[in-house]
């Protein structure tokens, strides 16, 4: 086990620095722009920038891997994002943050897909989805402690931006020792929305809702936190928790799910979310241990819709599509994530108040339930046995590259191989 991972602890090691270094940031910055007196719909637009740089780096960013190989190109992405991180302390603008945040975006996605095609270059069939497994975990709990870092500094300087650029700089350290390799950027090939509409309708209303649920938390997660008068301690407490709650607890509810028809599992899901943020809202009120408590279960039923939804597309269609099918729900994600810091800042403005983020919540969760449990009693829902379903797999939404170290992904040779004992004669 140890000889597997020991060739990828370097790039293991730049994933977890550089998720600390973006796990402040991000909660920082709705932090710090509710502290400045930024209302919330502007907030909300300014944080919505960062997620249209990520769907345009997608393509954007293999252009210049490409064009100069991976640790340039690593090289140029973390320059930009620590220069981007940087100048949010000059000064304070809406106009400016918004631009910075569509730039960090797009050098965000740069980094990711360097590191995951590097990642899936050296990985060894045999051991590919234990690498994928545990750079997943790498990834949220890089982005756990970042949250804590919201501690290491006066939140009314420039002290914590030039604390997530250190930490965004030395991610590009592992990376530049690493013995030079050549890796391939992974071909992605494209399968029409439609026709996986058509064919796994749940799935892809998940993934696109998880994107209106998860940029939404995010981005205004901090600012509720802060016009509820928590303090910067009990923020950064509230934001670990979350993260931590989705790492922790999408083990139990991936077991579920492969255990269950999951075309039940999603709608039970949006209804779980409904339900634990009536008692977030409730438990803020009066107790912060309460709040605390209730956060976790949120963030592991919160962060689990998205694989979950991953997995219930999976099950209809062929092994050898994963990675066409899988770019085009993380696609769905990035374009439902577009829309929720703004359109939960726009409920939080209409109603006045902070809890007006979980109304938002329990309105896209209510939503995407109700649909589902329609489509499905209209038949507009293949029903998959829970025998036939394929394996959960914990994810975290990084980039598209990723999706070939997929542990459920089977080539063509592969599948067929696994077939040919079945078809042979027993040979006794």
């Amino acid at each position: 086990m140890l000889a597997n991972i020991k060739p990828f602890i370097a790039l293991y090691s730049a994933v977890a620095l550089l998720m600390m270094g973006l796990g402040l940031l991000n909660t920082y910055l709705g932090f710090r722009l509710s502290i400045e007196g930024v209302s919330t719909q502007v907030t909300g637009m300014v944080l919505s920038a960062y997620f249209v740089g990520l769907v345009t780096g997608t393509t954007w960013c293999r252009k210049i891997i490409r064009s100069v190989g991976h640790i340039r190109a690593f090289s140029v992405f973390a320059a930009v994002t620590t220069a981007v991180v940087m100048i949010h302390g000059f000064y304070t603008s809406p106009i400016l943050w918004a631009l910075l945040r569509f730039a960090a975006g797009i050098s965000n996605m740069g980094l990711f897909m360097v590191i995951e095609s590097w990642l899936n270059e050296c990985a060894e069939p045999a051991v590919r989805g234990r690498i994928f497994s545990i750079y997943m975990i790498v990834t949220y709990m890089g982005s756990t402690v970042g949250q804590q870092l919201l501690n290491v500094g006066d939140v009314h300087s420039q002290t914590l931006f030039l604390v997530a650029g250190v930490f965004v700089v030395l991610s590009t350290i592992p990376v530049s020792i690493t013995h030079t390799i050549r890796p391939k950027l992974p071909k992605i090939e494209h399968i029409a929305m439609r026709t996986i509409f058509e064919k796994a309708p749940i799935g892809i209303l998940g993934c696109f809702a998880s994107g209106m649920l998860h940029s939404a938390f995010y981005a205004m997660g901090p600012v509720f936190a802060h016009q509820i008068h928590l303090s910067v301690a009990q923020i950064s407490w509230f934001m670990t928790l979350t993260v931590f709650g989705g790492l922790v607890l999408q083990w139990p509810v991936g077991m579920m799910s492969d255990r269950l028809d999951r075309s039940l599992v999603l709608p039970g899901l949006g209804i779980l979310l409904v339900m634990i943020s009536i008692v977030i809202l409730l438990s803020a009120r009066y107790s912060f241990t309460m709040l605390l408590v209730a956060t976790v279960i949120f963030g592991g039923i919160f962060f689990a819709i998205y694989p979950v939804a991953v997995a219930r597309t999976h099950d209809i269609f062929d092994a050898q599509d994963v990675v066409k099918v899988s770019s085009v729900l993380l696609l769905c994600y990035g374009i439902g994530a577009m829309f929720g810091p703004m359109l939960s800042s726009f409920v939080m403005a209409v109603s006045n108040t902070p809890y007006g983020l979980y109304f938002y919540l329990i309105s896209i969760s209510s939503l995407y339930a109700v649909v589902t449990l329609l489509l499905r009693r209209k038949e507009s829902v293949r029903i998959v046995p829970a025998a036939d379903q394929v394996d959960f797999v914990i994810m975290e939404t990084t980039s598209a590259v990723a999706m070939h170290m997929d542990p459920r992904l089977e080539t063509e040779e592969e599948a067929a191989a696994a077939k040919t004992p079945a078809s042979e004669p027993a040979g006794f």
